[in-house]
C-alpha cells in the first residue's frame, strides 16, 4: 500500500482500541518470567555449549602473538576461534570495525577470540589461561585536541553535514544582541539490563540464530555478509529484547561469534557480551564540543543562529548529529550550520537514545536560557517569538503539525511557571536553593517502509507475523490494537508474532519510527484481509463494516469467523509512502519543565518534579507512550547529572566500564514525574495518524535541568555531567 495523501474513511478512526491506555499484552509473560529472551532457549537445546569474549588489552596496534596452548587443553575447553582460523569475514553494510580483530586491532576490547567450552566457568577459566603480546601504536583519544583536524562530516541519514540560508556572518557581526558559547557532552555507554547475547546453530549450511536485536532485516544480512553466506540461509530470532536504546540496532560480535564457534564445534553456542564489553566492545554515544551563536534583535527576533559540532569516531564511522535540529526548531533569516568529524580510536559511536538530538539540545536550550537572559525576556516568550509554522530552510514546506507554542503554554500553566523568579538564587527551602527551568523538545518524525501479514482462522482469530521488535516499549500491544481495531475484534481474538526473520520485513524498532510505521503496515495487511473476508462473504468490499466479531453491510451481516470456514484466510502488504513528507516537514515538539533543589553547602543537586508536554501525532496507546516518556525523563536527567564515560586519554579506553562506576538513575534518583499529549492526529503522517514519541521524551530534557541549577544557584555550568563538583568552586556565589 502506498500512502501518498491523507486518509479517508479511515477504519483506525473509530478509535474503539485504538487510542485507549491498554496493558501491555506481554506483561504477564513478563512479570512470572515466561517470556524467553535471546540467551534464554533453553528448551531449543539440552546442552548448548558456552563462549566467552577476549577482548584486546590494547587500544590501537597489532597482536604480535597468541599462545592458545594452555586455553585449549584446559578442562571442558571444545574449540577456539581467533581471525587466523575463522576464516575470511565480510563486512556487512552498518559494520565500522571488524567484530573479529586480529592482528590488526581497532579499538581497546575489540573481540580477538572466542573459547568455548561445556560450561561458561570452564570458558571463563580457560580464557584466563591465553597468553598475548601486543605491539602498541600511539592512538588519538582526545576529541579536544583532534577538533583542528576534524574533517567534514559525511552525508548522514540523507542530509548534508553543513547548511547554509542567508548571509549568517554579516548579520550575526550586525546583531545589536550577540551570543557566542561552546558546550561539551562526554560519551555515553548503553547500560541495558539484558547485554548482547546470543545462541547459535547450524543445520548444514543453514544458521539460526536466537539474540537481542532492535533490527532483524539488517541484522541478518550483516551477518549473512560477514559470514559470506546467502542471506536466505541465515534465520533471526529475536522476540523479547531486554532493552535496546539504539545499542542492539547492528550485529555486534556475540552474534558473529556465537556462528563461528558453533559452526566450528559443531554445537549450538551461547555467548554474552561480559559487562565491561558492553562498554569497550559495543557502540556508545560519542562526546561533542558545540559552538552556538545566536543574534537577535532588541524585541527578542532571532537575525542570525549558527551551530557548529564536533565529535569523534573511528575510521568509516559517522558522526553524532547534533545540529541537525538546529535546522528546524527557531525562525531566522540567516542561518548556519557544521558538522566536523575527528577520527579517534576509541570504540565505535553510533546511534544512543535519540542520536543527534539528545545532545545536540542539552547545548541548544542552554543557549536559549542564555539568550533569553540577555534579552531580558522570558525563556518560554522568546522560544515563542521565534517560533515558525514553516521549514525555516525552506519556506515553502510548511510543517504538517507543529504546537511548540501549546506545548509550552499548556506545560507552564500545569507546572506553575508564573510564580518562578527569574533571578537566581532567589528561592530557597531550608538547606535548598530552588529553581525552575525548561526546554523545548523536538524529534523528526521518520518515515521507513514496513510490513506484516496477518491470518484469519475459522474460530475469528488473526494472526499477526512481522519481524517488528518489541524493546520493552510495547510493540506487541499496539500491533494487536491495530489488528483488533482494522478486523473490528477484541484484543483476546489477535496473536502477536514478532521478531522472526521469517515474517515479512518491518521497519524495526528505533528512533522513535517503530510505532508509527510497522502498525501503518499492519493497517495495509488488515485492508487486504478486510477485502478477501468481504469477497469471502459476498459483501461490496467498498461499503463494509467490521464490528464486534461481525461482518456488516447494508441490512446483512455474518460472523467474520465465517469468511475462514473453508480454509484460512492470508493477506500481505507493506505501507510505502509518497511525497507527503517532503511536501511538509513532519516532526514532534514538545516542552519539558524541570524543578530542582541545590544544597546551599554542598551543592548536591536534587531532582524534585518533571512535566513533560508532547505533540506527537496520535497517541496508539496512551499508557505505554506514558511509560516511554517517563523512562526518557530518567535517562535525560542521567545525562545532565551523573552519566559520563571516563576517558583513559593515554591508554584509549573508557575506565568505568562496569555498572558500579558508570552511574545512571535508580529508583530513589527519580522524582514526581508527569506527561501531558496534545491531541494531534497528523493526517500527513501516516494512515494511523501517529509519529512517535520515546525519543521525543529525552530530547530537551538534560537543558531543562541545567536551566534549573541556574535558576536556583546562579552558576551556568556548559560541560556534560553537571556534578556538585563543578559548582562548589563558585560556592561564594551560591551562598
Amino acid at each position: 500500500m502506498k500512502f501518498d495523501t491523507p486518509a479517508t474513511d479511515n477504519p483506525i478512526d473509530r478509535l474503539k482500541i485504538i487510542g485507549h491506555p491498554t496493558s501491555r499484552i506481554d506483561g504477564p509473560l513478563k512479570t512470572t518470567g515466561k517470556a524467553t529472551y535471546g540467551y534464554e532457549w533453553h528448551d531449543v537445546f539440552a546442552t548448548p555449549a558456552y563462549g566467552w569474549i577476549i577482548g584486546a588489552g590494547i587500544a590501537k596496534g597489532r597482536i604480535k602473538s597468541m599462545d592458545l596452548s594452555r586455553a585449549q587443553a584446559a578442562s571442558g575447553v571444545i574449540h577456539t576461534i581467533t581471525a587466523d582460523n575463522a576464516g575470511h569475514l565480510g563486512k556487512g553494510k552498518y559494520n565500522v570495525a571488524q567484530l573479529l580483530g586480529g592482528p590488526q586491532i581497532d579499538h581497546y576490547h575489540q573481540a580477538i577470540a572466542l573459547v568455548v567450552a561445556e560450561t561458561l566457568e570452564q570458558a571463563r577459566a580457560a580464557a584466563s589461561l591465553v597468553k598475548i603480546d601486543y605491539e602498541e601504536d600511539d592512538g588519538a583519544f582526545d576529541l579536544a585536541a583532534g577538533r583542528d583536524g576534524a574533517k567534514t562530516a559525511p552525508v548522514t541519514l540523507g542530509q548534508e553535514p553543513d547548511s547554509s540560508v542567508g548571509d549568517f556572518s554579516g548579520a550575526f557581526a550586525d546583531a545589536p544582541i550577540q551570543f557566542d558559547e561552546t558546550y561539551n557532552t562526554p560519551d555515553h555507554a548503553h547500560a541495558m539490563m539484558e547485554p548482547h547475547a546470543s545462541i547459535a546453530a547450524w543445520e548444514d549450511d543453514k544458521l539460526t540464530l536466537w539474540t537481542s536485536n532492535q533490527m532483524i532485516a539488517w541484522t541478518t544480512g550483516d551477518l549473512a555478509a560477514t559470514l559470506n553466506i546467502p542471506k536466505k540461509n541465515v534465520r533471526l530470532l529475536s522476540p523479547f529484547i531486554g532493552g535496546g536504546f539504539g545499542g542492539k540496532l547492528f550485529l555486534r560480535a556475540d552474534a558473529v561469534l556465537a556462528a563461528l564457534g558453533a559452526r566450528a564445534s559443531g554445537r549450538p553456542v551461547k555467548v554474552a557480551l561480559q559487562r565491561p564489553l558492553m562498554f569497550n566492545n559495543a557502540t556508545h554515544r560519542p562526546a561533542t564540543i558545540q559552538r552556538i551563536r545566536i543574534g537577535a534583535d532588541r524585541d527578542g527576533k532571532i537575525t542570525a543562529i549558527g551551530h557548529e559540532a564536533w565529535t569523534g569516531n573511528l575510521p568509516q564511522g559517522g558522526p553524532e548529529t547534533a545540529v541537525f535540529q538546529t535546522r528546524l526548531l527557531y525562525a531566522g533569516a540567516n542561518r548556519m550550520t557544521a558538522q566536523r568529524l575527528a577520527t579517534l580510536d576509541l570504540p565505535e559511536g553510533n546511534a544512543m537514545r535519540a542520536p543527534g538530538e539528545a545532545p545536540g539540545m542539552m547545548a541548544l536550550e542552554i543557549a536559549m536560557d542564555e539568550m533569553a537572559e540577555r534579552l531580558k525576556l522570558d525563556p518560554i516568550e522568546f522560544r515563542a517569538r521565534n517560533d515558525t509554522q514553516v521549514d525555516p530552510e525552506n519556506r515553502e514546506r510548511p510543517f504538517s503539525q507543529r504546537q511548540l507554542v501549546s506545548c509550552m503554554r499548556i506545560g507552564a500553566d500545569r507546572f506553575g511557571w508564573n510564580a518562578r523568579d527569574p533571578r537566581p538564587r532567589r528561592r530557597r527551602d531550608g538547606g535548598w536553593l530552588v529553581g525552575i527551568g525548561m526546554a523545548a523538545a523536538f524529534r523528526n518524525n521518520l518515515l521507513m517502509k514496513s510490513g506484516a501479514r496477518v491470518r484469519l482462522d475459522d474460530r475469528g482469530i488473526v494472526t499477526v507475523e512481522t519481524d517488528m521488535t518489541d524493546i520493552g516499549t510495547g510493540s506487541y500491544t499496539i500491533i494487536a490494537q491495530t489488528a483488533a481495531e482494522m478486523m473490528g475484534l477484541p484484543l483476546d481474538k489477535v496473536v502477536v508474532r514478532l521478531g522472526d526473520s521469517a515474517y515479512p520485513v518491518s521497519s524495526g524498532s528505533g528512533g522513535q519510527f517503530g510505532a508509527n510505521n510497522s502498525t501503518s503496515g499492519v493497517y495495509a495487511a488488515c485492508v487486504k484481509l478486510r477485502e478477501a473476508a468481504a469477497e469471502k462473504l459476498g459483501f461490496n468490499s467498498a461499503d463494509v463494516e467490521f464490528s464486534d466479531g461481525q461482518v456488516m453491510s447494508g441490512n446483512r451481516n455474518a460472523p467474520l469467523a465465517q469468511a475462514a470456514s473453508s480454509g484460512e484466510l492470508v493477506a500481505e502488504d507493506a505501507i510505502e509512502y509518497g511525497d507527503l513528507s517532503k511536501t511538509h516537514q513532519q516532526s514532534t515538539f514538545g516542552a519539558h519543565f524541570v524543578e530542582v533543589g541545590v544544597d546551599v553547602a554542598t551543592a548536591e543537586i536534587r531532582v524534585r518534579r518533571m512535566l513533560a508536554v508532547c505533540a506527537a501525532g496520535r497517541i496508539l496507546n496512551p499508557k505505554t507512550a506514558r511509560s516511554q516518556v517517563i523512562g526518557a525523563m530518567t535517562m535525560g536527567a542521567g545525562a545532565a547529572l551523573m552519566e559520563e564515560l571516563a576517558v583513559d586519554k593515554r591508554r584509549g579506553f573508557f575506565v568505568n566500564h562496569d555498572l558500579a562506576g558508570y552511574e545512571v538513575p535508580v529508583h530513589a534518583d527519580i522524582p514526581h514525574q508527569d506527561v501531558i499529549f496534545l491531541d494531534e492526529p497528523d493526517p500527513m503522517s501516516s494512515p494511523m495518524k501517529a509519529k512517535g514519541v520515546g525519543e521525543l521524551g529525552i530530547c530537551g530534557v538534560a537543558a531543562a535541568v541545567a536551566n534549573a541549577i541556574y535558576n536556583a544557584s546562579g552558576v551556568r555550568v556548559r560541560d556534560y555531567p553537571i556534578t556538585l563538583d563543578k559548582l562548589i568552586n563558585r560556592m561564594p556565589e551560591i551562598g
